[in-house]
């Protein structure tokens, strides 16, 4: 090859290999999905919907699979609640399609505004996200007990007639408890808030959810899916566009179920700051501002689970404070629930061993709540304060 043709090779070459560096060292910047928001716009005040739109003014916001699934929890407590509010047998297989969603098992319950066709077509279900941050095998198992739990919750219900008393299942008061003395009904229920929303919420949405794409607009919706994540944790945290709304440390001003109820009542310290706390992550979504939105994610996990564990020393607290057998079964039984919602406290690193070395040392004896004492609610009390910090 003559000279010249030979230096005109060579600098082709070295011309293609510094392109392939520039392209290395630059990579390509993808630009934001929206315009930057001002922070300051938002206030308790601001609707969580107002500020959250495209640039041609639609809404980013969509509630639906969120409020779908605290609508389903609504209902499935209600049907709980019919063992006493209706005296009668509850169904354990009705129960669990009500879990799955299957078999078209909603019905309509207009003092919740539920429609019944809404929950069973809209494709959702608790069980699919129900201890959804553990492996599979551990995810399983949590299913798997509530489905145990809906059985016994059909067991007891057929006592709803007696009065309960040692080895006797029945009514005291008006709390249905099983032959243990255990309130089957509290302990699905404040299960669910650490299996579901505690763990869904805190572990999922706003942990790893926090991963999800921001660049790009899902098909054939308006939001992208790291903004639905954190929409989703707030619509299945409350159905009211202002959480809180009104509320001051005596008075709820807000209809609240289920966690968004318990962090008004057990974290007064900050209640009032969850909502700036979904609004300002919400906004740092739009802005790209990722140490601003794991400020605020943290933020709400934190809080959250120290919400249910100074629920889960609140109630051991009424136990001690109970002047008849009802109040005193009735506040275990939301204790105990909440104990074993505490393996779902990540933030804290709370494992299953913690809850269920607290849970076997309270009620793991041949007569459960009857053989309760202070010094097994104390020790109980000690673990979980001092875990917690509280």
């Amino acid at each position: 090859m003559p000279k010249n043709n030979l230096k005109m090779h060579f600098a082709w070459l070295l011309a293609i290999l510094l392109g392939f560096s520039s392209c290395e060292n630059s990579p390509e910047v993808v630009p934001n999905l929206r315009s930057k928001m001002d922070y300051s716009l938002l206030t308790t005040s601001t609707p969580y919907k107002q500020y959250f739109i495209d640039a041609k003014g639609d809404t980013t916001v969509d509630f639906k699979s969120g409020n779908t699934r605290y609508k389903m929890f609504q209902a499935l407590n209600y049907y709980l609640g019919a063992a006493v509010r209706d005296n009668k047998a509850l169904d354990a297989n009705l129960m669990k399609t009500m879990f799955a969603n299957s078999g078209n098992s909603f019905i309509d319950i207009t003092s919740l505004k539920i429609v019944g066709t809404d929950l069973n077509t809209s494709g959702f279900s608790l069980r699919s996200i129900t201890a959804s941050s553990k492996s599979s095998s551990e995810a399983e198992l949590a299913r798997t007990r509530l489905d145990a739990l809906f059985g016994e919750m059909a067991t007891v219900s057929n006592s709803f007639a007696n009065t309960a008393s040692k080895g006797v299942a029945g009514k005291l008061g008006t709390y249905l408890v099983d032959a243990k003395g255990i309130e089957t009904a509290q302990i699905i229920q404040k299960s669910l808030i650490g299996a579901l929303q505690i763990d869904y919420i805190g572990n999922v949405l706003l942990n790893t959810g926090l991963s999800a794409d921001n660049y790009t607009v899902v098909s054939g919706k308006k939001y992208s899916a790291l903004e639905h994540n954190w929409d989703e944790a707030y619509a299945l945290l409350t159905l009211n566009p202002i959480y809180l709304a009104g509320s001051t440390d005596a008075v709820r001003g807000t209809s609240e179920s289920f966690l968004g109820s318990y962090i008004w009542e057990y974290n007064k310290a900050n209640y009032a700051n969850f909502h700036m706390a979904f609004l300002k992550g919400r906004a740092a979504i739009v802005n790209n501002d990722i140490t601003e939105l794991k400020k605020q994610a943290a933020f709400i996990r934190n809080e959250s689970e120290k919400a249910i564990a100074s629920a889960a020393v609140g109630y051991l607290a009424k136990w001690k404070s109970g002047t008849t057998d009802a109040a005193r079964a009735h506040a275990i039984g939301e204790g105990l629930g909440f104990i074993y919602s505490l393996r779902f406290c990540s933030s804290y690193n709370v494992d299953a061993k913690f809850s269920d070395d607290i849970l076997n040392a309270l009620i793991n004896s041949p007569n459960g709540f009857w053989d309760l004492t202070n010094d097994k609610i104390n020790a109980a009390s000690e673990a979980i304060s001092t875990k917690f910090k509280l």
